[in-house]
């Protein structure tokens, strides 16, 4: 049975925090806006402890985008009250607001970064989870640098905060250590024992891409269970930046029958999106990029063009027009041959002059 996945879009979060791609109210409001349109599920629109302007343009994405009930809105919070009240009074004006609480998990995050024992840091994180729910009924917790954590203390922490009321368990591959066979295998595991505990748990992941396997990872969590991916737009964030949306989302449409799931994704959307998040952010996407970049669909080599010409799925496995294109685009270049010439030459109406002998 084909499944749906969730599709959390963390660009507002996790893509602003590139250095230099700073957005002001207006731009992540259109953002915002863009990524409603697009149809994504839940909607991460900052930090709002942060900064005052941080928390100001969580509160009106969470009026003016969140005011349906299609869209989810979140936000982040660490594990303390403080950071969980600036995101309960932010997102709480959103037909369907989420709490989203972070907690490290890895002996690095919690014996060099927080100081602390284990069970200090677990029992940290179940207050936090507690004292999220006396606001909302729906609380994301996320396990920062789950894929270096010791197993059994990782589910140790998932078990507990679940019980304390966690509604979605994120899983981060925070610092793109994991790789996909690893990265699906624990998947699998702990999705064998979620589901054990509570079935309606929903399991999540977040990739990053420092080792340039963002996307394989997150491809590779799906096929072993995860119910909802955390991706951004261009594949923009901390340092190589995370699994890219457009990525995750045509690589499921288009393998379908390999990952035997969807997403709710306006795919005609995605090039519209791309270029926003691009011209506001002030961040050039790869011209060799998949899905995005301008040479996505752009075919130079005479071979390719020929193959094309004459069978699309030659060389072809995504329509351009899927991800709001208007089609290909055949390069003419001292590779080009004859039939490409001739197609050009058609397409500029000179159509007596390709009767010639080419």
């Amino acid at each position: 049975m084909t499944r749906k996945i969730w599709m959390f879009d963390t660009t507002l979060r996790d893509g602003e925090q590139v250095p230099g791609a700073k957005l002001n109210l207006y731009e992540k409001l259109e953002v915002a806006q863009q990524l409603k349109k697009l149809k994504v599920d839940i909607i991460e629109a900052g930090f709002p402890s942060s900064s005052a302007g941080d928390f100001n343009a969580v509160k009106e994405i969470a009026m003016k985008i969140g005011n349906t009930d299609d869209t989810i809105i979140t936000a982040l919070a660490r594990a303390v009250k403080t950071d969980i009240d600036a995101v309960y009074n932010s997102v709480k004006y959103a037909e369907k607001p989420l709490i989203h609480i972070v907690l490290g998990a890895s002996d690095i995050h919690v014996e060099k970064k927080f100081g602390k024992s284990k069970s200090q840091i677990l029992d940290l994180g179940v207050d936090a989870v507690k004292y999220a729910k006396t606001f909302l009924p729906n609380v994301q917790y996320s396990t920062e640098d789950a894929s270096r954590s010791d197993f059994e203390y990782l589910w140790a922490t998932i078990e507990a905060v679940v019980k304390a009321g966690a509604t979605i368990i994120n899983v981060p591959d925070t610092v793109g250590y994991a790789e996909p066979e690893e990265f699906g295998e624990l998947i699998f595991k702990i999705n064998d024992r979620l589901k054990n505990l509570n079935d309606k748990v929903f399991l999540s992941v977040h990739c990053h891409n420092d080792l340039g396997m963002a996307t394989a990872n997150t491809l590779a969590a799906i096929k072993n269970g995860a119910d909802k991916v955390e991706c951004t737009i261009n594949g923009i964030g901390e340092r190589a930046g995370n699994a890219a949306l457009e990525e995750v989302v045509m690589a499921i449409n288009t393998r379908s029958s390999v990952y035997n799931a969807y997403t709710n994704i306006n795919t005609k959307e995605i090039m519209n999106t791309s270029r926003l998040v691009s011209s506001l952010m002030g961040l050039d996407v790869q011209v060799n990029k998949a899905i995005t970049g301008d040479n996505a669909f752009a075919h130079s080599s005479g071979i390719h063009q020929d193959g094309l010409l004459k069978a699309r799925d030659a060389y072809e496995i995504i329509s351009p027009t899927e991800v709001g294109l208007d089609d290909m685009e055949l390069v003419l270049t001292a590779r080009s041959g004859r039939h490409a010439v001739k197609n050009a030459l058609e397409s500029l109406g000179f159509n007596e002059m390709t009767n010639m002998q080419f």
